[in-house]
C-alpha cells in the first residue's frame, strides 16, 4: 500500500489561510523600536532607514502597507508604513522607527503591548449632514473689458464708410 504525504495538504491549508491573516482587523501584540545604530543602513526594500520617518517593520504585511498603531496603555496613535520584515523574535511582532515610538510614548519602557490595524486613508470616516455644510458665498465678477480692439476688416459691414 502507497503512503500518502501530508505536505501537499499542508501546503494547501497554508494557501487558504495566508490572505486571511492580512484581512483580520485587529492584531496584538509588544512592539519595540529600532536602535539608533541601524541609522543611514538599508531596509528590506532598499530604501535608507531615517530615524526620524514613520516606519516600521512587520513579517507578513506586504512593502508599502500603511498600519494604525495604537498605544492602549495612554491612548495614542501613530500610522506608520511598513518598510523593512522583522522582528525576528517571537516575543514582537512590530519593530518601530525611532519617531513612531517617540509619538506612542515607548522611549523609556523599550517595547510595549500594541494594537495594529491595516490603514486605509481612501475610506471616508464619516459623510457630514447637508445642513452641517456651511454655504459658500457666491463671488461677484464683472468682466470689464480694458482695451477695445477694432473689428477685423472681413467682419466690418461693407456698407460702412470710413
Amino acid at each position: 500500500m502507497k503512503k500518502l504525504s501530508i505536505r501537499p495538504l499542508l501546503a494547501l491549508c497554508f494557501l487558504l489561510l495566508v490572505p486571511q491573516s492580512f484581512s483580520q482587523e485587529l492584531l496584538k501584540g509588544n512592539a519595540s523600536y529600532y536602535s539608533d545604530k541601524l541609522h543611514g543602513r538599508r531596509m528590506a526594500n532598499g530604501e535608507l532607514y531615517h530615524r526620524d520617518s514613520m516606519t516600521c517593520a512587520h513579517q507578513k504585511f506586504p512593502f508599502g502597507t500603511l498600519l494604525k498603531v495604537r498605544n492602549p496603555l495612554n491612548d495614542r496613535t501613530v500610522v506608520v508604513r511598513v518598510t523593512d520584515r522583522g522582528p525576528y523574535s517571537k516575543r514582537f511582532i512590530l519593530d518601530l522607527s525611532r519617531a513612531a515610538a517617540r509619538e506612542l510614548d515607548i522611549i523609556r519602557a523599550g517595547f510595549t503591548m500594541v494594537e495594529i490595524t491595516p490603514y486605509h486613508p481612501g475610506e471616508v470616516p464619516y459623510r457630514a449632514e447637508k445642513d452641517s455644510i456651511p454655504e459658500i458665498p457666491e463671488l461677484d465678477l464683472h468682466y470689464t473689458p480694458t482695451a477695445t480692439y477694432p473689428d477685423p476688416a472681413w467682419q466690418r459691414d461693407t456698407t460702412e464708410i470710413d
